[in-house]
C-alpha cells in the first residue's frame, strides 16, 4: 500500500514512516498543505497513485480538511485518516458524511496504525448504514456537546453568551465531567481564527512550566538546543485551555498573572516582550471552598481567570442524559468495529440508577467494557454486576458515611450494616465476619431495622 503522511511535525512523520515501513508499506511525507496538494496532483495524473492518507488536522498553511476537497470527483479516492492531538476533532469527523474519512488520536502506535489502515469489509452494508444513521440522530451542540437535560441547556446558554465575548472562563467540575469538551465548545462558539491549544498544568514540573507556557530561546538552559514557542503564542487569536490550573505551583502564578494583565509574555532566556491575544479557559476539579481554604490559587489570579465562571454539571445531576450518552457511546463502538451490538431497557435502567462518581468518563468506560463482554448469541452487551471502581469504593467508605452530632447509636449501627451488606453484595456470612458479630446477630439486626428489609431473606 502506498501511504502519504501529512504532518508539520517532522519527528511524527519520521516515527510514522518507520512504523508503516515495518508493516510493509511504501511511505511518502509532506509537511504542509502545499506539499500534500502537489502529491495529490501526481495522484490525479496516475503517476503516483496513493492508497491512504494520514492527515494532520492543523497544518502551517491551512486546515488539513482542505485537502479533502481535492478528493471530490476522483474515480479512485484514497482513504483518509485524520491524525491529531486534539480530541475535539473526533466529533468533527463523526459529523462528516463521507465514510472514506476516519480519525486517529496522537500518540500513535504500530497497532493503532495497522487498525487504521484496515479496509472496512463490504459484506455488511446494512450494518454500516445503520451505524451512520444512528449518529445523525444525536444532536451535538457547538460541534461536541451532547445532552438534552435542563442543566445542559443552561450550560449551552452560558457558552453561547460568553462565546460572543473574549472573557476568560474558569470551568469548575468533577473529574470526568467533560471540562475540556466544554472548553472546546466555547472555542467553537467564539468562531475565532486561531487554534484551540490545551496544556495540563498539573503534569508540568517546576523546571518546565515556564517554558511550556511562555516558550524559551535557544540556549536558555541546558538542553535548549533550539527556540520553542509556548502555548500562549500557539493560541494566538484562539483559545488556550489550562487544565488543572489550581495544581500550578503557587510560586509560578505571579508570572501567569503578569501575562494575563499585560497581554504579553517574555520567553525563558529572552528579553523581548511578545504580545499575546487569546482567550484563556482554565479548569479545576476543586470547589470554590477548597480554592479559598487550601490557598491553591492566588486571589488576584482567580479574578483574572474567572471573569466568567461556569460549573460543569456532574453526570448524576443530568440523569436524563445517561440513556442518550450510553446509546451514543455504543453507536460509536459499533461504527468503529463494524458491529451491531445492542443494549436493552433493563440495562439502561441500571445505568440511570447508578450515581457515576467518575462521571461521563466512567460511563464511557463501562459501555466499552460491556461492549467487549458481549453475549455472542444475542449480541447484547454484558454489564458488570458492580459498576463501582476501587476509587469510588474508597470514596464511599471514607467520605459518604460520616458520623456527626445527633446520630443515635441505632442509626450508626443500621448504617454500618447497610454499607457492609451493599459492599459485599448481600453476602451475610462475610458481612458478619467483617462486622465482628455472629451470623445470628446479623439476622436479628436485619429483622429489627425496616431499612434493611431488602436483605431479609433465607440464606
Amino acid at each position: 500500500m502506498k501511504i502519504l503522511v501529512v504532518d508539520d511535525d517532522t519527528e511524527f512523520c519520521d516515527a510514522a514512516s518507520m512504523m508503516l515501513e515495518l508493516l510493509g508499506h511504501e511511505v511518502m511525507t509532506a509537511n504542509s498543505l502545499k506539499q500534500a496538494t502537489a502529491h495529490m496532483d501526481e495522484h490525479k495524473s496516475n503517476t503516483c497513485l496513493i492508497d491512504h492518507i494520514l492527515l494532520d488536522f492543523m497544518l502551517p498553511d491551512g486546515s488539513g480538511l482542505h485537502l479533502l476537497d481535492t478528493l471530490q470527483g476522483l474515480s479512485r479516492k484514497p482513504r483518509v485518516t485524520l491524525v491529531t492531538g486534539h480530541p475535539s476533532v473526533k466529533q468533527m469527523v463523526l459529523n462528516l458524511t463521507d465514510d472514506n474519512v476516519n480519525y486517529m488520536l496522537k500518540p500513535i502506535t504500530k497497532d493503532g496504525l495497522q487498525a487504521a489502515l484496515l479496509i472496512p469489509k463490504p459484506s455488511h452494508p446494512q450494518k454500516m448504514r445503520k451505524a451512520s444513521s444512528s449518529k445523525s440522530e444525536v444532536k451535538r451542540y457547538f460541534g461536541c456537546l451532547v445532552g438534552e437535560s435542563k442543566v445542559m441547556h443552561e450550560l449551552y446558554r452560558m457558552i453561547e453568551r460568553v462565546g460572543e465575548t473574549s472573557a476568560n472562563v474558569l470551568l469548575m467540575g468533577e473529574s470526568g465531567a467533560g471540562k475540556e469538551v466544554v472548553a472546546n465548545a466555547i472555542h467553537y462558539a467564539a468562531k475565532t481564527a486561531g487554534q484551540f491549544v490545551a496544556t495540563n498544568c498539573g503534569a508540568l514540573t517546576n523546571d518546565l512550566i515556564s517554558s511550556e507556557l511562555f516558550g524559551h530561546e535557544k540556549g536558555a538552559f541546558t538542553g535548549a538546543v533550539s527556540a520553542k514557542v509556548g502555548v500562549f503564542e500557539q493560541a494566538k487569536e484562539g483559545t488556550l485551555f489550562l487544565d488543572e490550573v489550581t495544581e500550578m505551583p503557587i510560586e509560578h502564578q505571579p508570572t501567569l498573572l503578569r501575562a494575563l494583565e499585560t497581554n504579553s509574555i517574555v520567553r525563558v532566556g529572552g528579553v523581548k516582550q511578545i504580545p499575546i491575544n487569546c482567550r484563556v479557559v482554565s479548569a479545576t476539579n476543586r470547589t470554590e471552598a477548597e480554592l479559598a481554604e487550601k490557598q491553591v490559587l492566588r486571589e488576584d489570579i482567580y479574578f483574572r481567570l474567572a471573569v466568567f465562571p461556569i460549573k460543569v454539571p456532574a453526570l448524576r445531576e443530568r440523569k436524563d442524559d445517561i440513556e442518550l450518552l450510553a446509546r451514543l457511546f455504543l453507536s460509536q463502538l459499533n461504527e468503529q468495529n463494524g458491529t451491531q451490538r445492542l443494549i436493552n431497557d433493563q440495562q439502561l435502567e441500571r445505568l440511570v440508577q447508578y450515581d457515576w462518581p467518575g462521571n461521563v468518563r466512567e460511563l464511557k468506560h463501562a459501555i466499552h467494557r460491556a461492549f467487549i463482554m458481549v453475549d455472542p448469541a444475542s449480541q447484547l452487551i454484558t454489564l458488570p454486576d458492580d459498576f463501582s471502581s476501587p476509587f469510588s469504593k474508597k470514596s464511599t467508605s471514607s467520605t459518604n458515611h460520616v458520623m456527626a452530632a445527633g446520630y443515635t447509636i441505632e442509626s450508626v449501627e443500621k448504617e454500618l450494616i447497610l454499607v457492609t451488606l451493599k459492599e459485599l453484595k448481600g453476602d451475610k456470612p462475610q458481612a458478619a465476619k467483617m462486622l465482628g458479630i455472629s451470623l445470628k446477630t446479623l439476622y436479628n439486626r436485619i429483622n429489627k431495622y425496616s431499612d434493611l428489609s431488602e436483605f431479609n431473606d433465607v440464606s
